[in-house]
């Protein structure tokens, strides 16, 4: 498993993908963060926080993330090497949880870097050190659940084709629906109890609780649920194959 983990992530940084994800992820959040002008400005805020970050950033990996994941096994199965792969004495949820941590390592690189702007932050408020830690650190763990759900997502859909446009697309439509469009039907007109049970269903809700920087155990075994449903998922769907 640690050999086809190695392969998958070297994969990534030897051809341009990898360098390209985490080099739009952090241009585009330097920008709209200190550059471009408007609500995820910090200097416009006023405020010495991040939230500009933990708003944008679901929105990128939800376009980012599944341009990592889309080639993981569809472009395998279009080579023709996946045969290989399954002649390995590894099992298919070996294989499936190397795939998955080489994406999660590519994200990772590419969200740890963004804790240079909490020091940043830290260093310019008045008085210095005047930032809601708590609320960033629950943010920032929040958005790497948020993120290994996404990834979760990503593989399973390139498990279920050979094109990597369909299981872009699909990865995309999946992951919107779970990060916004349970609250899009939680929108309408329900009743109370209701409405709190279909966003509950979303990622977003979730992901709000631990940007207040309390991290619930309800909200850490939702995402473990969410990732472990992809897993089994994608494991059926390759053994079917």
């Amino acid at each position: 498993m640690l050999v086809l983990l190695k392969k998958e992530f070297a994969n990534f940084f030897s051809s341009a993908v990898g360098y390209i994800i985490v080099g739009i992820f952090l241009s585009l959040t330097g920008l709209f963060l200190w550059v471009f002008p408007g609500e995820y400005n910090i200097l416009d805020s006023g405020y010495a926080q991040l939230n500009g970050l933990f708003s944008l950033a679901p929105w990128l990996y939800l376009f980012l993330i599944p341009a990592i994941t889309m080639r993981l096994f569809a472009e395998e199965k279009r080579m023709g090497t996946i045969e290989l792969i399954y002649t390995r004495p590894i099992s298919k949820l070996q294989i499936v949880a190397a795939k998955y941590l080489a994406g999660m390592l590519l994200v990772a690189i590419s969200l740890i870097p963004t804790i240079i702007y909490y020091f940043s932050v830290y260093l310019m408020a008045e008085p210095v050190g005047n930032i809601d830690s708590g609320a960033f650190w629950g943010s920032f763990i929040g958005l790497l659940f948020l993120a290994s759900v996404y990834v979760a997502i990503g593989i399973f859909t390139s498990a279920c084709t050979s094109n990597q446009i369909i299981a872009f697309v699909c990865a995309v439509t999946l992951s919107f629906v779970f990060y916004f469009g349970f609250d899009l039907v939680a929108s309408l007109s329900l009743s109370g109890a209701m409405q709190a049970f279909i966003a509950s269903i979303g990622i977003n809700s979730h992901y709000i609780a631990m940007s207040r920087g309390v991290i619930d155990s309800r909200d850490v075994v939702y995402f473990l649920s969410v990732i472990t449903v992809y897993f089994l998922f994608t494991r059926w769907i390759i053994r079917a194959k």
